[in-house]
């Protein structure tokens, strides 16, 4: 694994033929989630299985967590609000812009636009997305700011801005999108993802929904249905 400056963010490359993101395979850019080190998702590199030549990018959100050594967020939450949120149970943000969001959504967009340059990764070889807060990032860059790639990863993420996005899913370009999301998430609704869910499908993006028992997580089978859906979007048939 290697370390990189994409635009304005540090980006740890890994994968590929020298497993430090060499080579001219696809791309996976993964966004980790508020509150997480910008190295939390590195290990998922070595545990999903797909061809040898993928290679993986794990950028580092901008903004740092007063007071919480590695914690990183691609924007600030109303910690307030989040503890209620957490004492009686998430609702939908749908409607919301969070504040930060855009200007994240910039970095996102600048790292983006630079890996593929220097990377040399087509957009049909790009695949997008993240967990939770980084997930929203990704799908606010594809749906709003005319990002194009071949599949969108949206893992316990919850849809904000969603009038904007559904009117981007029915302009722009179409990835694939493999969605997880856990039934007792303590944090975002199950019922606001299946809101996204059911809003990308009415505008025609081929869905793989992966629902489990649990909470914020990422469990063995979403790794596995991931891995095949990795697989898939990078090896078309």
């Amino acid at each position: 694994m290697r370390e990189g400056r994409f635009g304005k963010l540090t980006v740890h490359l890994a994968g590929g033929s020298d497993r430090e993101g060499g080579g001219a395979g696809p791309l996976v850019v993964l966004m980790h989630g508020f509150g997480a080190p910008g190295t939390d998702l590195v290990g998922l590199w070595r545990v999903l299985d797909v061809p040898h030549e993928v290679r993986f990018a794990f950028p580092e959100a901008p903004n740092e967590l007063p007071g919480m050594f590695g914690a990183r967020a691609w924007w600030m939450l109303d910690m307030a609000r989040m503890e209620r949120a957490m004492r009686e149970g998430p609702k939908s943000y749908a409607s919301e812009v969070p504040p930060g969001m855009e200007e994240a959504t910039d970095h996102v967009v600048e790292m983006l636009a630079q890996l593929q340059k220097d990377l040399g990764v087509t957009d049909s070889q790009l695949i997008v997305g993240g967990f939770s807060q980084g997930s929203m990032a990704a799908c606010n860059a594809v749906f709003t700011r005319g990002v194009s790639s071949a599949g969108l990863v949206v893992l316990s993420g919850t849809p904000v801005n969603l009038p904007a996005w559904s009117a981007g899913m029915e302009a722009g370009t179409k990835p694939a999108v493999f969605q997880s999301h856990g039934s007792q998430d303590p944090l975002l609704s199950f019922a606001a993802a299946e809101e996204l869910r059911d809003t990308m499908q009415r505008h025609g993006l081929r869905m793989q929904w992966s629902p489990f028992r649990g909470g914020h997580e990422i469990p063995t089978q979403v790794i596995d249905g991931l891995g095949v859906f990795v697989s898939d979007v990078v090896t078309p048939a």
